[in-house]
C-alpha cells in the first residue's frame, strides 16, 4: 500500500541529500492523502469520514510545504514544473 523510498539516502552525496529528503517527504505525504481519502470513501460513519478528509487536507498542505522547500533548492524542478504545466495547457485547453 505505501511507497518504498526509491533511493538509498545513505548513498547520496551531501550536495543532493536534502533535495531527496524533501522528495521522500512528498511521497510520504501523498501516500497519506491517498490512504485517508480511500478510508473516507469506505466508511459509512459521517464523523469518521469528515475527520479522515480533514486529515487528508492537512497532508496536502504538507506536500505544498515540502514542494516549496524543494523549489528553493532545485531550480531545474521549477523549469520542469512549468514545462509540464504548459504541456497540459496546450493539450487540454482548459
Amino acid at each position: 500500500m505505501l511507497s518504498q523510498i526509491p533511493i538509498d539516502l545513505k548513498k547520496l552525496d551531501k550536495k543532493n541529500i536534502d533535495r531527496e529528503i524533501l522528495r521522500v517527504g512528498m511521497i510520504a505525504e501523498l501516500d497519506a492523502v491517498n490512504l485517508y481519502e480511500q478510508l473516507a470513501a469506505m466508511t459509512q460513519d459521517k464523523k469518521i469520514k469528515a475527520i479522515l478528509l480533514d486529515i487528508a487536507k492537512e497532508e496536502k498542505t504538507h506536500v505544498g510545504e515540502f514542494q516549496a522547500l524543494l523549489l528553493k533548492r532545485d531550480k531545474e524542478q521549477i523549469k520542469e514544473l512549468e514545462a509540464g504545466k504548459k504541456e497540459v495547457e496546450d493539450k487540454v485547453k482548459e
